[in-house]
């Protein structure tokens, strides 16, 4: 069966605190518990937190340059000078590029879009595209999702008489690009009062300063919330503060009005138009737009996104299914490989790090199999290939170690790299590969704490299946959408067992169906990847498990399920 996995019960909440907070609330102690670890400990902030409110968002202009860059789009807009949208290949990158291209729409003709290609320009902003804008006569171009490193490319394009805003939320390098505005709230001399938006966010906060200066509606734009949902759930930004506000009425929107190419990818997917989630959105939507940029081109999703027709938007989404199929296939390919590299010893690192190397292995999948071996192995990982005669490749951490901060010291080794605290993009040449192995081995040493290595799940509460009652669903459900920062809760019950018609499912039989119980209370169960407790739960043995709750939707009902994380096979978890 594997490493047991060890089951972590979140330290109680202080009981007063909570005792007040769900008398006043008129809920479930547990649920008052679930708010006082996310620092809700007031009605007043239940509220907030239960009911965000658009009026709430910050005032845009809080956010350095933010004037500059609306002064600069003002003067492109009334004076009909071409405008450029430039953005990354990735879902954030192309939902903001169709978000800002969307609402410019209304105000300008003069105006296109612009999408790298992973292969011949890789990530960010490129001499290529600046080349092109030129050749194409534009004047401004507004990246969105990059730009905050591209220093020299700032420079070139203002050699061609080309003016940059740059709206990011990557890290910055110690001096920023020379543009006309460089929108960041990462930035150290910026004091916006929320620093994690997407990138496609960052893009809103210039959209919404526009439209205030100008005096346009905020129906406008709010009708470009349902992509900005996507952009939160796929970028796993935190889904806390002003991200929340946006999240909420984005997954609204995209349960309610989606624009038709969303209408399309749900129809694709097979997902109840009513009920989706930011699961569907990270597990189901997100991959299929991301596969776009990772086996063609990311103009495929803005195309999508942007569709004003029923047939054009179907035609869009079926040509990206068949690439997220593709996709499927070549990652578990080149996943299979990796896992075979390390198993064999063949790894570059396989210490405190997880380091494979193929030059021939597919660059758009790299970091897909980086998660992969994080999930295999419980530490960081990077999987390096080969592109235009360089060495390039994705990381990704674990146990919320810092990995971006262990790659910037290696700096001096690399050609290019960019990212998140946990994700990471370089390129190398192969001539540094082993200084650079050797100096991420000695960057994470001692650092990166061992027991992490240890599969270990965060229980939020303990839970008796009596408590699980409609009210306790209903509200719990309001604690939606879940993400970093506002985590879906995970509970643990003990002495359940299945009521004997325990069964595998799944193309190989490697998940679970169950029908558990505890007393006289009953709940449908599915445990993925758990057919390895099959025989002893079959015999309606008494197991301990973990677990979030969903409600599942089939033609228009609802059930709740017990979606199963863990399971113990004794009576004592803790």
């Amino acid at each position: 069966m594997g490493t047991e996995r060890q089951w972590i019960l979140k330290e109680a909440a202080d009981g007063q605190t909570v005792s007040r907070l769900a008398t006043e609330l008129g809920i479930d102690p547990v649920l008052a518990e679930l708010l006082v670890q996310r620092n809700i400990r007031s009605f007043e902030e239940a509220r907030a937190f239960f009911r965000p409110k658009l009026e709430d968002l910050h005032d845009p202009f809080l956010m350095k340059d933010m004037d500059k860059a609306v002064d600069r789009l003002t003067k492109a807009v009334q004076s009909g000078e071409k405008i450029l949208i430039y953005g990354d290949y990735d879902v954030d990158g192309t939902t903001a590029v169709a978000l800002m291209y969307s609402f410019l729409l209304n105000h300008t003709r003069n105006i296109d879009y612009y999408i790298p290609d992973r292969y011949n320009e890789g990530y960010g902003v490129s001499f290529r595209g600046i080349d092109w804008a030129e050749k194409n006569g534009f004047s401004l171009i507004i990246t969105l999702d990059c730009g905050i490193k591209a220093s020299d490319k700032v420079l070139y394009a203002s050699s061609k008489g080309i003016d940059m805003i740059i709206c990011d939320h990557h890290l910055p390098e110690d001096g920023l690009p020379q543009a006309t505005a460089v929108l960041d709230p990462k930035r150290e001399d910026d004091n916006y009062p929320f620093d994690d938006l997407s990138g496609c966010g960052v893009g809103f906060k210039l959209a919404q300063g526009y439209a205030l200066r100008h005096g346009i509606p905020f129906e406008e734009l709010e009708s470009q919330l349902d992509i900005l949902a996507l952009s939160i759930a796929a970028d796993l930004v935190s889904v806390v503060g002003e991200n929340r506000i946006l999240a909420y009425y984005g997954l609204k929107r995209l349960n309610t009005n989606p624009r038709v190419g969303l209408t399309s990818m749900i129809n694709i997917t097979k997902l109840d138009p009513c009920h989706i989630s930011f699961d569907d959105i990270v597990f189901k939507i997100g991959p299929r737009l991301n596969a776009a940029g990772r086996m063609e081109s990311g103009e495929l999703s803005v195309k999508l996104l942007i569709a004003t027709s029923q047939q054009e938007a179907e035609k869009v989404a079926n040509e990206i299914n068949r690439h997220n199929t593709e996709r499927k296939n070549i990652d578990h390919e080149i996943t299979e490989q990796a896992l075979s590299m390390v198993r064999e010893g063949k790894a570059l690192s396989s210490n405190n790090i997880t380091i494979v190397y193929n030059p021939n292995w597919h660059k758009g999948v790299v970091g897909i199999v980086a998660s992969r071996l994080v999930e295999t192995y419980f530490k960081p990982a990077i999987v390096l290939t080969q592109s235009n005669g360089l060495i390039t490749g994705s990381a990704r951490s674990a146990g919320g170690f810092d990995l971006y901060t262990a790659i910037e010291s290696c700096s001096e080794l690399l050609e290019n790299f960019g990212g998140h605290l946990f994700a990471a993009g370089l390129t190398l040449r192969e001539e540094k590969l082993k200084d650079f192995v050797g100096k991420m081995e000695q960057a994470i040493e001692g650092k990166f704490q061992m027991q992490s290595l240890t599969p270990a799940l965060e229980i939020d509460a303990k839970l008796e299946f009596d408590q699980i009652t409609p009210k306790f669903v209903r509200i719990l459900k309001q604690f939606q959408p879940f993400g970093p920062g506002n985590s879906a809760p995970v509970f643990a019950s003990e002495n359940v067992y299945d009521d004997g018609n325990c069964r595998k499912v799944g193309a190989d039989g490697s998940h679970l169906k169950l029908e558990l119980m505890q007393g006289h209370v009953r709940f449908s169960a599915i445990g993925f990847g758990q057919s390895a407790h099959f025989d002893y739960i079959k015999e309606s043995n008494p197991i301990d498990c973990c677990y979030s709750i969903v409600e599942n939707y089939f033609r228009g009902m609802a059930n709740i399920q017990l979606r199963i994380k863990d399971i113990h096979e004794k009576d004592d978890i803790f």
